[in-house]
Order: C-alpha cells, then sequence, then structure tokens
C-alpha cells in the first residue's frame, strides 16, 4: 500500500515538473539559447528546490502531444521499476525527480526534429504563396524593442488608404509571419506589414528571403536578447538586415521627418512636422519616435502630411504598450505587454506628469547578458528620481535595482504586494506596471 501511494505522490509531482518545463520551453519559443538565459536567474534555481506554485502552457498541437508522450512515458517507467526492490524503486524515483529538468529538456528537443522538418516545409510554401503576389508591398519591421508599437501605428495610418493585412500583436518569429501568409494573405491585399523578431545573426535575413521586403524600417537597439547574441555588436550586425534586405530603408538615422513644438500631455502628444499639426493619444514623449518612423513609411508609400495626421487620430494608447486605467480610485499605467531598458526609463520619464503618489510594480529584466547588473543600477537610480514606492516581484537583481533607496521591496505574491500599495497608497496613487507582473486584482 505504501508503494503504491508513493508511486501516486511520484507520479503528481513528475507530471507538474513537466507541465511547468513544457510551459518554460514554450515560454522561451523553443530557443535553447534563450532557455539557458532563463535558467540563470534565481526565480528559476528556487523553483528547481521548491514544488510552490504551477504554470499551464498554452494548449498547442504540439505541447499536447509532448504532454501526453510525457505522461506515457512516466506510466511505462513507473510499471518498468515497480517490481524492484524497494531499494531499487526508490532510487530510481528520487533519480527521476532530480534528473526530470533533462529528462524533459531531451524529449522536447527530439520532438523539435519533425518540428523543424516541418516548419521548413512550411516556409517554403509561403515563400512560394509570397511569389505570387507580385504587386504586393510588404513592409519588414525589425529592431531590439518599438516593433509592435511602429507595426500598430503604420497599419492604423495605412489603413486610410490601403487594403493591407499585418502579422498581429504578438507574432513575429518566422513561423508565425508563414501561417500569416498561407492562412490570411489574400489577393486584395495591396500592403504586408511583418514584424521580425530574432534572437541569432541570420534569422532576419531568412525571414526576408521568405517575404521579400520592399521597405524596411529598423527601430531602436539596445541590449535586449544580449545574452542570446553575446555582444552588442552582434545585435546591431543581426538588426540591420532588415536595412540590407530591403529596397528602401527607414531608421531613425534616415528620417526625412522630424518633430517640433513638441507639448507632453497626461493623455496625449502633440507636435509639429512640417508646420502640420500632429496630435496622438499615446502616453509618453517617447512614442514620438516611432509615429515618425511609421509616418515616413506612409509617405514614402504616397499618403501625404495632412492624410497622416488625420490618422493619427486613430491611434489608440494600448498601440504604444500602455494603457491608462481607473480603478478603484487608482490610476494605472498598464505596460506590462513586455519591458525593455529603454521602454522603463521611457515610462518612468512619462510617469512624472503625474502628481500625487507614484509606485512602480515590475520584475528584473532578463536576457540582458553581461550588461544585466549596470542596466538594473540604471532603472534603480530613475525609479529613486521619480517613485515613492516600488516593488520588485523577482529578486535577480534586486539588490542593483535597490541600492540605499528604502522605499524598494522584493515582493512575489500579489496578495502581498496589493497590501504593500495600500499601506503606502492615498487618493492620488499611480500606479506603473512594467513587463510580466503577476495578476494583480485591485478590489
Amino acid at each position: 500500500m505504501t508503494k503504491i501511494l508513493i508511486s501516486i505522490i511520484w507520479f503528481l509531482v513528475f507530471t507538474k515538473l513537466l507541465i511547468f518545463w513544457v510551459w518554460l520551453w514554450q515560454l522561451k519559443e523553443y530557443h535553447a539559447r534563450r532557455f539557458k538565459a532563463h535558467l540563470e536567474t534565481q526565480k528559476i534555481r528556487k523553483f528547481l528546490f521548491s514544488f510552490s506554485g504551477i504554470r499551464f502552457p498554452k494548449l498547442t498541437q504540439k505541447v499536447t502531444l509532448i504532454l501526453i508522450i510525457g505522461i506515457f512515458i512516466e506510466f511505462f517507467f513507473l510499471l518498468f521499476i515497480y517490481n524492484l526492490t524497494n531499494y531499487l524503486f526508490y532510487i530510481f524515483l528520487l533519480a527521476s525527480i532530480i534528473l526530470a529538468p533533462i529528462a524533459i529538456s531531451i524529449l522536447i528537443l527530439l520532438f523539435q526534429i519533425p518540428v523543424n522538418i516541418l516548419i521548413k516545409r512550411m516556409l517554403e510554401k509561403a515563400k512560394k504563396k509570397r511569389e505570387q503576389f507580385k504587386d504586393l508591398i510588404v513592409i519588414g519591421i525589425a529592431g531590439s524593442y518599438g516593433k509592435t508599437a511602429v507595426k500598430e501605428f503604420l497599419a492604423t495610418i495605412l489603413f486610410e488608404k490601403y487594403n493591407l493585412l499585418k502579422t498581429e500583436r504578438n507574432i513575429n518569429a518566422e513561423i508565425g509571419i508563414a501561417k500569416t501568409i498561407l492562412n490570411k494573405l489574400k489577393k486584395e491585399h495591396q500592403v504586408f506589414i511583418a514584424e521580425i523578431g530574432a534572437y541569432e545573426i541570420g534569422k532576419i535575413k531568412q525571414v526576408c528571403g521568405i517575404i521579400k521586403p520592399k521597405i524596411g524600417i529598423l527601430t531602436g537597439i539596445n541590449e535586449q536578447h544580449l545574452s542570446t547574441f553575446g555582444s552588442l555588436e552582434n545585435i546591431k550586425k543581426a538588426k540591420n538586415e532588415i536595412l540590407e534586405c530591403s529596397e528602401t530603408k527607414i531608421d531613425h538615422n534616415s528620417l526625412d521627418l522630424f518633430a517640433t513644438d513638441i507639448v507632453v500631455e497626461k493623455e496625449f502628444v502633440s507636435f509639429k512636422v512640417d508646420g502640420k499639426d500632429f496630435k496622438v493619444n499615446l502616453l509618453g514623449k517617447h512614442n514620438i519616435n516611432n509615429i515618425l518612423l511609421a509616418a515616413s513609411c506612409a509617405k514614402k508609400l504616397g499618403m501625404s502630411l495632412e492624410e497622416i495626421s488625420k490618422a493619427c487620430l486613430k491611434i489608440k494608447p494600448e498601440q504604444g504598450g500602455m494603457k491608462f486605467l481607473k480603478k478603484n480610485g487608482l490610476t494605472i499605467l498598464d505596460a506590462s505587454y513586455s519591458a525593455n531598458p529603454n521602454g522603463v526609463i521611457a515610462d518612468l520619464d512619462y510617469l512624472q506628469n503625474y502628481s500625487g503618489y507614484k509606485v512602480i510594480i515590475m520584475p528584473c529584466l532578463i536576457e540582458l547578458g553581461k550588461e544585466s547588473k549596470q542596466i538594473h543600477k540604471r532603472i534603480g537610480v530613475k525609479i529613486a528620481e521619480v517613485c515613492d514606492l516600488a516593488i520588485i516581484t523577482t529578486k535577480d537583481y534586486f539588490k542593483k535595482i535597490k541600492g540605499d533607496n528604502e522605499n524598494i521591496f522584493l515582493i512575489e505574491n500579489p496578495k502581498d504586494i496589493i497590501a504593500k500599495v495600500r499601506e503606502f497608497s492615498n487618493q492620488e496613487t499611480v500606479i506603473l506596471l512594467e513587463g510580466r507582473v503577476p495578476h494583480l486584482i485591485w478590489d
């Protein structure tokens, strides 16, 4: 009876580990370098010695099949060792728990072999379909940050004149771009806007070989994903592939549009471009550069500044990566879609537009490689300058952020985070949410 009970407990524990490691691999898009960088965080190391909490992967066909195969392997492993002596039985169970991360990762990587073959075929099909659209204007957007914002701004502007297709908000890998072409590209589309992400040199060039961009837009470059690229020079080389593969090149160094008379209000920014008034419902001055990139592209496609200005009125705050919310008397600036060093600093700059008690809630940033300590130290200095309270939800570089600031706290539990905010907040509290923060309910 004891053996059966322990077997059941082992099965549940191993299944939980299976679910977690599949979630983590999926989160890192099955990219070995990104996975390795994530393993280096203290949060993951802590999990290796704790069974509290569980994360569920998105149940795609691939994930479902991996989980089913994994559970079958668990079952047959138990059957294989069950009749061994108690000593050997318990040794095998203990060893399997210790080696679970390695065993599960091997299973996932082996599963990637047929998956990669299928992906290669899909990319070839997408390339052939793209070649059938001779008059299609393809715009590729790459960079360390700002890609999604520029794509959303540009799509809103060009929609006034063109029938267009764009990749969805969270899609920028080659497989997602290929699926968009295969499943959504139609004869009536005049423009296709593709956001292109990359974690290694050559990836953007590979995608460009499929989509054949006429216009390439390079947004900002910083240390984001430095741990996967190895150096800032490699990041620059990889991101610049979008310009090398395009007929028309647009980046901050080649812009022919400039903003003057800039005014930043809480709920919008206004400025002039060649004497033409622009007003955009975006939160923060940093959005202007991305608007100029989008406007420059639209101008090259024949739109006038008058048309571009009118179209910009339809841009929504969330397209810039930040939403403005009022909840239970609190002002919440939700920038939790993603986080990068420049974005965090820019959002803190914007936070200064508010009076009252200022709070930031954020995790430490990941995949910044050897620059991590200096970047988090810089963020900490900015937090001390702007915020009355800061809550950091992961402890990887917490000490670098905190420095000597007594108003910066490490809190991982969502309920404890809410309690701390309530303890310090008042009627004019403004909360900035950065990165993937824990799910918070402001009751």
